[in-house]
């Protein structure tokens, strides 16, 4: 599909855009962590950490602890508060109030409803609190950090439409309408699919990103289409990915015999699916990036210390929508380059991925 694809390394200029899992103890509660270890500061700061949701396991398993880890690293004497709002976009308001309250210097805010966000922007905003929109845009926000989201959504469509020849009949699971980057997958994926020779039979917006939502969808599509018509799933995230090939398996469809199915995040069970051929690729974000420059930006707000144009990840400034931005290029991910990709970057180890029913994909794949 795609043969030629950049490395982690490759990704530490920002795009330039036109314009102006696992579960942590008490996540739903502010953690607060430290360390006695790092390099810079001589005064530390109160820095909130607010992420969405708990179901996608990309936020506890990566990007709350290695944004815990480069803010040690940085400031010795800097705080983390951590919340998350398990998609309860009244829950995060008022997380949000705790975290001023306790004292926040600075706030990372990835919303639960990025258009409904504006109001916690202006309250912590209010209170002379910057604010920075995590992974998610937030209109008025002091920066912004994700990754090219119309893109993720092109290389889906793209790599589904090339999988399946240009021709068939594929479902569309798509992700939460309150989540900003949902609709630019969304769009990205339309800009291909519409103009392709592929017809979409049922398009769902799953309202949290649920597996379990999206294997219930499946099954009631497989009430109106045979397996046999569905020739490929356009699947917003591996955790739908995983619920659709749930759905198809629970129908009688041999795993063998599963139509091409999009995702992304590369989590382990997808790369793992993906290995096995029963997903034809993910879209791997490299997190590490995007939450160490989130952090490396928020220890500099906290502390008082300007903002450089470029971080030490070499990343460098842009506009979005008249917000200062760091736009990051995601990668695409097949039974081709796992070893190059999420293993050679130290995303994870062989180890992980290659357990039980996975080591003889992974033997094929030439991975050990």
């Amino acid at each position: 599909m795609f043969t030629s694809l950049p490395r982690v390394a490759a990704l530490a200029t920002a795009i330039v855009i036109g314009g102006a899992g696992l579960s942590a103890c008490g996540a739903n509660e502010a953690q607060t962590s430290g360390s006695d270890e790092g390099s810079s500061g001589s005064a530390g700061g109160k820095i909130a950490l607010l992420l969405p949701e708990s179901k996608t396991t990309r936020y506890e398993a990566f990007d709350k602890p290695l944004f815990e880890a480069k803010v040690a690293e940085l400031c010795s004497e800097c705080e983390v508060d951590y919340f998350n709002a398990d998609q309860d976009e009244q829950k995060q308001a008022q997380q949000l109030t705790s975290a001023l309250t306790a004292g926040a210097d600075v706030v990372v805010l990835d919303p639960v409803n990025g258009a409904g966000a504006t109001g916690m922007v202006a309250e912590a905003q209010g209170q002379d609190v910057p604010v920075i929109a995590y992974d998610r845009f937030i209109e008025g926000a002091d920066y912004y950090m994700s990754f090219d989201n119309e893109t993720v959504g092109q290389m889906q469509g793209e790599a589904l439409i090339e999988a399946m020849d240009d021709q068939g009949s594929i479902l569309m699971l798509n992700g939460a309408p309150s989540d900003p980057n949902a609709a630019q997958f969304k769009a990205g994926a339309h800009s291909v699919l519409d103009s392709s020779g592929v017809t979409i039979l049922e398009e769902y917006d799953n309202p949290d990103w649920s597996p379990e939502n999206a294997q219930q969808w499946t099954s009631d599509q497989l009430s109106k289409y045979k397996p046999a018509d569905i020739n490929g799933v356009y699947a917003a995230n591996d955790g739908q990915a995983g619920g659709v090939v749930a759905a198809l398996t629970g129908a009688g469809v041999s795993r063998d015999s599963l139509p091409p199915i999009t995702g992304q995040d590369a989590e382990i069970a997808a790369i793992q699916r993906i290995l096995a051929g029963e997903q034809a690729l993910t879209i791997y974000k490299p997190i590490p990036i995007e939450a160490e420059t989130a952090a490396e930006v928020a220890v500099e707000l906290a502390t008082g210390e300007e903002v450089g144009e470029t971080t030490d990840t070499g990343v460098t400034q842009s506009d979005y929508n008249g917000v200062t931005s760091y736009i990051f290029e995601p990668i695409a991910v097949t039974q081709d380059n796992v070893a190059d990709t999420v293993i050679a970057d130290g995303f994870y180890d062989a180890s992980d991925i290659c357990t039980g029913d996975y080591a003889k994909a992974c033997q094929e794949a030439g991975i050990s």
